[in-house]
């Protein structure tokens, strides 16, 4: 039996330390979380990629009452990117939630984790994940800091080109 160890590496700061494009993100994920659909939980969140080709899309979260067919704000923006720029590379991504708590914020949920694991997958290429809140960051090099054994789907796709 082997042991293995996994490490999380990620840096924390204030917003105000971020580059110029993370802190045009930051504003983008903002104003999507005030267009957010949240009426049942109160807890709006908005997200911003930036693709390779230099396109900024956004997100919100989309709830419904027959919870929980809604949607998280991570999995709008990723979708809506995929579907307008098929071919485009997710470079960051920032997610805003506008609470300000004393623990760490909020990450985005694990089917969202798994669709931004399949954007890493698909392109060969991480993604940074921003975390804001009003005022602080959470940074990671890649979805995997988050979800380090994450499902990539490799054998189904050599199963089905066999």
């Amino acid at each position: 039996m082997e042991n293995h160890r996994i490490e999380v590496v990620y840096q924390k700061g204030l917003q105000t330390e971020l580059d110029a494009v993370a802190q045009r993100l930051c504003d983008q994920a903002k104003l999507a979380a005030k267009r957010a659909y949240a009426p049942y939980s109160n807890f709006s969140v908005g997200a911003a990629l930036l693709l390779d080709n230099e396109e900024i899309v956004t997100g919100n979260n989309q709830e419904n009452a027959a919870y929980p067919s809604g949607l998280c704000a991570e999995r709008v923006a990723m979708f809506y990117a995929n579907s307008l720029y098929p071919d485009a590379k997710v470079v960051r991504m920032v997610v805003f939630v506008d609470i300000v708590a004393e623990a760490d914020l909020v990450p985005p949920c694990g089917s969202c984790l798994q669709v931004i694991r399949e954007s890493e997958v698909r392109f060969e290429q991480s993604v940074e994940i921003i975390l804001i809140d009003r005022n602080r960051f959470l940074r990671a090099e890649s979805v995997q800091q988050f979800m380090p054994l994450s499902f990539s789907g490799d054998f189904l796709l050599s199963k089905n080109n066999n």
